[in-house]
């Protein structure tokens, strides 16, 4: 069967804008109870002949640790192709609430570099809607292509999930994988993070998602303090891998527990070498080091 084909916007959607209508529409759902289907929007979205702004980028790698490049850091990507992604989840017929979301994890396939100057194509869909133990997860799939061409150079899938949503037809899982247990080893690095980490990280990513703005905002979503952009941190972790990571690679993180703002992170990197000496992997894992509870872990391997 041919997949449908994408609806092609005319500009790139206003993260602002699709916030407000996510509220709205969160509103609606509250008062109408619409939660009643497990159909996923068919068609996905797709914006055409994207360029990027030098100083948003600049500001980008200033701001996670990037050694400035005129090559787009995977993360940059990620944040670049984010308004296309949202604005599938914000569809009517999307149905799951937006606000709220839980981001669980997110892979990466940097496939080749992205230059600034490149003229790209970004392309979002949704998938794999299925059961979790606390609500219902979705799978969100963006690709960035080079203007005019049909393979992705970089490809994401990220995993949110809505907590307590339980969609008809969506079965929980039977079996629960338990976490494994943690315990912090010694630390390669310790980020300090200010009240501001939030709105620093939306100035240049656009998501102003009123989770991470002050405690005020999110406090009305049910977080007892602001909290740290998942990708602002998994971003920062693959800044410090650093460039021994080449130009093509697998980047893969999941989230364990928000990062509180003010705060401390702990993090440990440990670089794995290939049979020829050449870096092969890096896998992180981050921390409170005062609770020793687990924030974040993943990999970045050779592709």
């Amino acid at each position: 069967m041919t997949a449908p084909q994408p609806v092609i916007l005319g500009e790139m959607p206003s993260l602002s804008k699709l916030y407000v209508n996510a509220a709205a529409q969160a509103a609606r759902r509250r008062l109408l109870g619409t939660h009643d289907s497990a159909d996923l929007p068919g068609a996905g979205h797709e914006v055409r002949d994207v360029t990027v702004d030098v100083a948003t980028l600049t500001a980008y790698q200033h701001l996670v640790g990037e050694t400035a490049s005129d090559v787009l850091p995977a993360g940059f990507i990620h944040a670049l192709a984010f308004p296309v992604a949202m604005s599938v989840m914000n569809r009517d017929d999307f149905p799951l609430p937006l606000l709220g979301m839980i981001h669980l994890r997110n892979t990466v396939e940097q496939r080749s570099s992205v230059l600034f100057t490149d003229v790209l194509d970004i392309a979002a869909s949704v998938s794999h809607l299925r059961g979790h133990r606390a609500g219902t997860q979705v799978d969100v799939v963006a690709e960035v292509r080079l203007a005019g061409t049909a393979e992705p150079c970089w490809r994401g899938v990220s995993t949110y999930l809505a907590k307590g949503v339980f969609l008809p037809g969506i079965d929980k899982p039977t079996v629960h994988v338990p976490r494994q247990d943690f315990s912090a080893p010694d630390p390669t690095a310790v980020w300090q993070l200010g009240v501001d980490t939030g709105r620093a990280y939306a100035a240049v990513s656009g998501d102003f998602n009123p989770i991470h703005l002050s405690s005020l905002s999110a406090k009305a979503l049910g977080m007892r303090r602001s909290i740290a952009h998942g990708m602002y941190l998994a971003s920062r972790a693959l800044a410090d891998v650093g460039p021994a990571r080449g130009e093509s690679f697998v980047w893969d993180v999941t989230f364990d527990a928000p990062v509180f703002l003010p705060g401390r992170v702990a993090l440990e990197i440990n670089t794995a070498q290939g049979s020829t000496g050449s870096w092969e992997r890096s896998d992180f894992v981050a921390w409170n080091p005062r609770s020793g509870r687990r924030h974040f872990s993943g990999s970045v391997a050779a592709l």
